[in-house]
C-alpha cells in the first residue's frame, strides 16, 4: 500500500537567492507549492522554473499567510519550510516514514540553525522547535490576529520527530539586526493591543534577563561568538519592544506645540 500523498509549502518575499536550495531539499514531495506575496527580485520566476506551483497571496499576518499556504495545499499531509531552511535527506526520510504508518496528527521537527561559522546548539536555538511543521489537513489552525510569531491550536495529537531539517537564519549580523528592529515593532503593536505598558526601566530589566536567559541558563556561552550575539540580540530586541511601545503611548515622538 502506497503512503499518503505529501504537499510541501514554502512562503517568501524576495528570496532570490535562498529560494531554489529550499525547493531541491524538498523535491521529494508529491507537490511543492511556494506562497509568494509578490516579491519584486524574481523569486516566483525562479520557483516557477524549478517546477514548484506559486499561489500569490498578499501579506497581512505571518498566520494569515500560513492559512492561506495550507489552503493551497492539495494533499491530506503538508510539510512547511521556510525558504532558510533545507530539509535533510534523514528528516524527509522520517518524513514520509511518519505519513506512512501516523502515529500523531502533527508533529514537530528539529532545527540545527548554522551562525557566524558555526552549528548552534545551545542559547535556546536547538532543538528549536518552532511549530509543528508536518501535519495532516485540518490539524492546524492559525491565528491571523498576531502580529509577530505564529500562534496557533491544534485538532488531534502531537509527535515529534527526530531527524534535523538546518536553517541558515541570517546571511550576515546586519539582516539580524534588521529582523530584531522589525520583531521590535511588532512586539510593541501586540503589546500594546494586549494592554501591556511600555517603559525604559522595564525594557532595560527584561532585556538584562533576556540576555541572561539565553547566555547563561540557556549554555549560550558555549556557542562561543554566535552565542554571544545571539544574547545580545535578545537584549536589544527587548528592550526597544518596551521603548517603541512607551514612545507611542506617551507620545513622546509628537513634536512639541507651538
Amino acid at each position: 500500500m502506497s503512503r499518503p500523498l505529501i504537499s510541501a509549502y514554502i512562503m517568501t518575499f524576495n528570496e532570490a537567492e535562498k529560494i531554489a536550495d529550499a525547493i531541491n531539499s524538498v523535491r521529494w514531495a508529491d507537490e511543492v507549492v511556494v506562497v509568494d506575496s509578490f516579491s519584486t527580485d524574481g523569486t516566483d520566476a525562479i520557483a516557477r522554473e524549478l517546477g514548484a506551483r506559486v499561489e500569490q497571496v498578499a501579506f497581512r499576518s505571518f498566520g494569515q499567510i500560513r492559512n492561506a499556504a495550507i489552503a493551497a495545499c492539495r494533499h491530506d499531509w503538508i510539510f512547511s519550510l521556510d525558504a532558510d531552511e533545507r530539509c535533510t535527506d534523514a528528516a524527509a526520510a522520517e518524513i514520509q516514514a511518519a505519513v506512512a504508518s501516523p502515529k500523531a496528527d502533527a508533529y514537530f521537527v528539529p532545527r540545527r540553525n548554522w551562525y557566524l561559522g558555526r552549528w548552534v546548539m545551545h542559547s535556546g536555538w536547538y532543538p528549536d522547535y518552532r511549530q509543528p511543521q508536518l501535519f495532516r489537513r485540518g490539524a492546524i489552525r492559525f491565528d491571523e490576529q498576531a502580529e509577530v510569531h505564529e500562534e496557533y491550536t491544534i485538532d488531534g495529537t502531537i509527535g515529534y520527530l527526530t531527524k534535523d531539517i538546518v536553517q541558515f537564519p541570517f546571511k550576515d549580523i546586519e539582516q539580524m539586526i534588521h529582523k530584531m528592529q522589525r520583531y521590535s515593532t511588532l512586539g510593541a503593536e501586540k503589546c500594546d493591543r494586549q494592554g501591556r505598558r511600555g517603559g525604559i526601566l522595564k525594557g532595560l530589566l527584561h532585556g538584562v534577563w533576556g540576555f541572561f536567559r539565553l547566555y547563561v541558563l540557556k549554555l549560550g556561552f558555549l556557542d562561543g561568538r554566535a552565542g554571544f550575539i545571539i544574547a545580545l540580540g535578545n537584549f536589544e530586541g527587548t528592550f526597544y519592544r518596551y521603548a517603541k511601545l512607551a514612545a507611542k503611548q506617551r507620545g513622546w515622538l509628537n513634536p512639541p506645540p507651538r
